[in-house]
């Protein structure tokens, strides 16, 4: 299970974040995860109790936004959002190969005080 990896070096980073601004606790903590990154969010949630647990983060809400699939189709110089997983652009049936988002894994903000 990766997400303990990634919820460990994200509860790492954010307190990191918050002792160089002198915070004293963090109050949220705002992911934003894509739909094909490979993580699922229920287990980062699951994970994130256990990992904050004794660190500045340890009652903090966690905040998952999910992000969807956008592509890029060459042919229309335009990005589309794909129904599916074949990346087919709905308005010349063309394949993408160009994935513009829905890879993120980041730490997107926190609130601390």
């Amino acid at each position: 299970m990766h997400e303990v990896a990634i919820m460990t070096e994200t509860v790492a980073i954010a307190c990191a974040s918050a002792e160089k601004q002198n915070a004293v606790k963090i109050l949220n903590l705002t992911m934003r995860i894509g739909t094909i990154s490979g993580v699922v969010p229920e287990a980062l949630s699951f994970t994130f109790e256990a990992v904050a647990g004794g660190t500045l983060a340890e009652q903090a809400q966690l905040i998952i936004e999910t992000v969807p699939v956008t592509c890029y189709c060459a042919e229309c110089d335009r990005p589309f959002t794909p129904p599916d997983l074949f990346y087919e652009c709905p308005l010349c049936s063309s394949l993408s190969q160009h994935i513009l988002s829905g890879k993120e894994v980041e730490l997107k903000s926190l609130e601390v005080i």
